[in-house]
Formats: structure tokens, C-alpha cells, sequence
């Protein structure tokens, strides 16, 4: 629920920081340039900092804590932490002096346009050194996942959308400078989330010292398990790159497959994030205490956990995909036809949500026995298939055809990690599961009833040429199934209400 929380928070801010971009930056060079140069620093954060780095280091300083005590955990976090600042280092000081190879690289189109190549060129050596902190953050950030403190590691990503807004509302309306504001700002940013997860993984009692860089067995370790994050980071960003390509080809595909991914992307983030970030310590810390019982016990809870909320998403993104695009979006550029074609990207990424949000929560039961290398082999077979499909699809249906080769290549990975966990013995469900699920899944149908019937009895107010009322009229709508959902799953037994005050009072 934490971390949960934080990521809807951070979801919504960076939805309001989108629209006074919009309204303050426009679309013209100077936000070409901006958004640009920011895919530099947030490219290698994806391949660097986040998902290579946690799955590799959690599990070990996990393990470390587990069976060593928190001063092993300690001196190991600070060998890794040496090395890691040295790296980031030497990386940053390459690429202030390679940026015009890099933007050539990344936006060869610039090179036509010299003022818009050298404000891009300025803006990545600005906030290049974002990638440093950021990187920083993600070790302090699994340090304090494996004490079981999520609070601080998961409010840091608000932090960049908070200072985003300042700069917007206060800073460039004073300075006129918007794309240098907004790139100092990202630079503050990674800093500010920095302070934040050191202030508490000081306070926790965790002080990292400093020692002499040096490749120990423990460093070597942790770069064999990353290795391969990184080559599926790297495989997944060439992924979304090749859909780009394909979706180029069809007018306004990019800007409708973007509009479609920000929604689905809000329950992946609030569910599947926050469950698999708050599970790979707990597996990783059970499994070196040789509880295996446990282990399969915390994947029942977070399977379940994960359906209860996962499902009614999906359902909602399936029933009622264009009266959400349709109020949420349907205003002055954006055409009621641009709203149509954008719910059919949406309820096309809808069918692969469960999937997405399995993969989630499978993969930390790989990354906590210390096995990067079979998520790496599983993914690339995921993306194999995408690329083929969203090739083939895309001349038979369009951008929809790229959307719905997404979803077939995540239930493919997630039926592939699953498989492998039940043959060896890793993931059974609990009988609490066999009750439960069938009973979630009914209530689920009965939310999409009461979506449909709703959008059909709303319809006078969804259509209203008043903003306000079209929007309260989708609140109703989402409030009147969620709740209809949650007290169908109530009564049916798919959830216990004195489980729920439980875990709520324990938060």
C-alpha cells in the first residue's frame, strides 16, 4: 500500500507536469531538444540503475543480513558503493566530452537544425549528472527494501515531478529560459532524491563509509547477476524502439499507442511495481533462511493481492476504454475520432495487464535464488515474438496489431516464468488461493455488469458539453464499480474485511 501510493502519487503529479509542460513548453524546438536530451540520462537509469542493479543487489545484501548480520550487509553494500560512484564517474566525465557524438547518435535529424543539436547538447550535460544521484538512490533504495522500510525509496520518484512543477510555475515564468530550467532541474532532482533515501537509510541506523574501489568476490558477484538485467533492459528499450518504427508508418500510431501506454501503465505501476519491489527482499531473506514455506506463502499473498486489485483494472480498460479516453482526454487538439482509435489501443494493452502484473511478481522468485540469466532468456523469447507480430499485425489492423503483439509477448513470458517455477516445485497455490481467485474473478463480472449498464445510464452526463459534469460523471461511474466490485468480492469471500482493517492498521 506504501509503495503503492507513492507510485500513484508520482503517476499523477507526472500527469500534471505533462499538461503545464504542454501548456508552457509547446512542442516546438526547444522541447524536441529537451525531451531528447532527457531520454539520454533516463535511457542508462533504465539499464543501469533500476531494474539490472536491484535485482542483483537486493538478493544479495538480503542474504547478507539474513545470515551474516547487518555489519557483513553494511561492509558489502560499501564495496558495491565504492565501485558503483567510481563507474558512475568515469561514465559521467565520457559523456560531457562524447554529448555531440551521443545526440548525433540519438537524433541524427538534429544535425540539420544547428541551434536545436547544441541546445540539445546542453541540455544533456546538464542533467547527465541526474543518472549519478539517481543510481545512488537505487542502492540506499535496496538497502532500505531489505530492512523492510519502503516509505522513503518509494516518495524519492516524487520529488523529480515536484521540482518539475516549481520550475514551471515559478522558475521559467522569471527566467524565459525553459529548457535550461527544466534541465537543471532534473539535475536537482536526482540530488534531492538522493539526500532523501540517505537521510533515511541514516537514520535507520545504515551508514555507508567510503573504502578503496576494489573488484572483491562479493563486487564480481553482483556484476555477473546484473549483467544479464541489463542486456533485457537493453532488449526491451530496442523493443519499444522497433514498435516506433512500425507505428511511424501510420499516421498519429505514435500518439495514439503514447496516450494508450499512459493508462495502462498506471495500475502496472501502482499493482505490479509496488508488489514486486516490496516482494524480492521478503523472498530473498526467507529463501537464505531456508524457509521455502514462507517463500511460497509471501507468492500466494502477492498473487492474490495483485488479482484483487489487477483484475477490476483490467476489466474497467476492456468495458469502458472510451468514456475513460474520451473524458480524459477529448479536448482541443485531441478529436473525438483521436479518442476512438486511442480505446482501442487501450483495451488492446488491457488484454495483456495480468500478464504484465504476473511478470512483476514471477520474476523476483527468479532474481531472490540469485538467477538473472533465466528472466533474461525468457524475456528475449517474449520479445521475439512481439517484434513478429507486431510486424505481421500491423499490416492486417494497424497500431492496434503493435498493441496486442505487446500483450501476446507478456503472456508468453509470464506463462514461460510460471512454468518453470511449478515444475520445480518454486510456486504452488495455496489452498486460501483455490478459494479465493474463482471468487475474485466473479466479482470482477460483476463490475464489468454494472460498467456497462452505468456507461449506458450515464450516457447524457459523459456526453455533456460541460467539462465538470462529464467528469464527475466518470468519477461516479468508477467509484459506483468499485465499489459494487469490492462488496461483491466481500460477500462472496474473495476478501475478508477483517483482514483488510488487519493490514491497513499494521501499514
Amino acid at each position: 500500500m506504501t509503495v503503492g501510493a507513492a507510485t500513484m502519487l508520482s503517476r499523477v503529479l507526472g500527469f500534471v507536469r505533462d499538461i503545464m509542460m504542454a501548456a508552457i513548453v509547446g512542442a516546438g524546438p526547444v522541447a524536441d531538444a529537451f525531451f531528447v536530451a532527457f531520454k539520454l540520462p533516463n535511457l542508462f537509469r533504465r539499464l543501469f540503475a533500476e531494474g539490472a542493479f536491484n535485482a542483483a543487489f537486493i538478493p544479495l545484501f538480503s542474504g547478507r543480513l539474513e545470515t551474516e548480520g547487518e555489519a557483513q550487509a553494511r561492509l558489502f553494500a560499501e564495496r558495491v558503493l565504492s565501485v558503483l560512484l567510481l563507474t558512475l564517474v568515469i561514465l559521467t566525465v565520457l559523456a560531457q566530452l562524447g554529448m555531440p557524438w551521443l545526440m548525433h547518435a540519438l537524433a541524427p535529424g538534429f544535425a540539420d537544425d544547428p541551434d536545436k543539436f547544441a541546445d540539445s547538447v546542453l541540455f544533456a550535460r546538464i542533467m547527465f549528472p541526474y543518472l549519478l544521484f539517481v543510481s545512488l538512490v537505487a542502492l540506499y533504495g535496496g538497502v532500505l527494501n531489505s530492512l523492510y522500510k519502503f516509505a522513503a525509496p518509494a516518495f524519492a520518484p516524487v520529488l523529480l515531478n515536484i521540482i518539475f512543477i516549481i520550475a514551471l510555475m515559478v522558475i521559467i515564468p522569471l527566467t524565459g529560459t525553459p529548457g535550461r530550467t527544466l534541465s537543471l532541474a532534473v539535475a536537482i532532482a536526482g540530488v534531492a532524491q538522493f539526500l532523501m533515501v540517505a537521510f533515511a537509510a541514516w537514520r535507520s541506523g545504515i551508514r555507508l563509509r567510503l573504502p578503496w574501489p576494489r573488484l572483491s568476490d562479493d563486487v564480481k558477484r553482483l556484476l555477473v547477476l546484473a549483467v544479464p538485467g541489463a542486456i533485457a533492459g537493453g532488449i526491451a528499450q530496442l523493443n519499444l524502439f522497433i514498435g516506433n518504427i512500425i507505428a511511424s508508418l501510420q499516421d498519429s500510431a505514435i500518439s495514439y499507442l503514447y496516450y494508450a501506454d499512459r493508462l495502462y501503465q498506471l495500475p502496472l505501476g501502482v499493482v505490479g511495481t509496488a508488489i514486486g519491489i516490496v516482494l524480492l527482499p521478503d523472498l530473498s531473506r526467507r529463501l537464505r533462511a531456508g524457509d521455502a514455506r514462507g517463500a511460497r506463502d509471501s507468492q500466494n499473498r502477492a498473487l492474490e493481492f495483485a488479482m484483487l486489485l489487477c483484475l477490476p483494472a483490467t476489466v474497467a480498460l476492456l468495458v469502458i476504454p472510451g468514456t475513460i479516453v474520451d473524458v480524459l482526454f477529448t479536448r482541443g487538439a485531441f478529436s473525438a475520432q483521436d479518442a476512438i482509435a486511442t480505446a482501442q489501443a487501450v483495451a488492446a494493452f488491457a488484454i495483456g495487464l495480468p500478464a504484465y502484473i504476473a511478470i512483476k511478481l514471477l520474476t523476483p522468485a527468479y532474481f531472490a535464488r540469485e538467477n538473472t540469466l533465466t528472466p533474461l532468456k525468457f524475456a528475449s523469447a517474449g520479445v521475439a515474438l512481439n517484434i513478429i507480430l507486431s510486424i505481421a499485425l500491423f499490416f492486417v489492423i494497424g497500431f492496434v496489431g503493435i498493441a496486442l503483439a505487446t500483450s501476446a509477448a507478456a503472456w508468453l513470458n509470464a506463462a514461460l516464468l510460471a512454468q518453470l517455477l511449478w515444475r520445480k516445485g518454486e510456486m504452488r497455490l495455496d489452498s486460501r488461493n483455490k478459494a479465493r481467485l474463482p471468487r475474485i474473478a466473479g466479482a470482477t463480472l460483476c463490475l464489468g455488469g454494472v460498467l456497462w449498464a452505468g456507461e449506458w445510464l450515464l450516457a447524457p452526463w459523459l456526453d455533456s458539453a460541460t467539462e465538470t459534469i462529464r467528469i464527475a460523471a466518470l468519477a461516479l461511474l468508477v467509484c459506483g464499480g468499485g465499489a459494487t466490485f469490492f462488496a461483491c468480492a466481500i460477500v462472496s469471500g474473495g476478501l475478508k474485511l477483517a483482514e483488510l482493517r488487519t493490514a491497513f492498521g499494521r501499514g
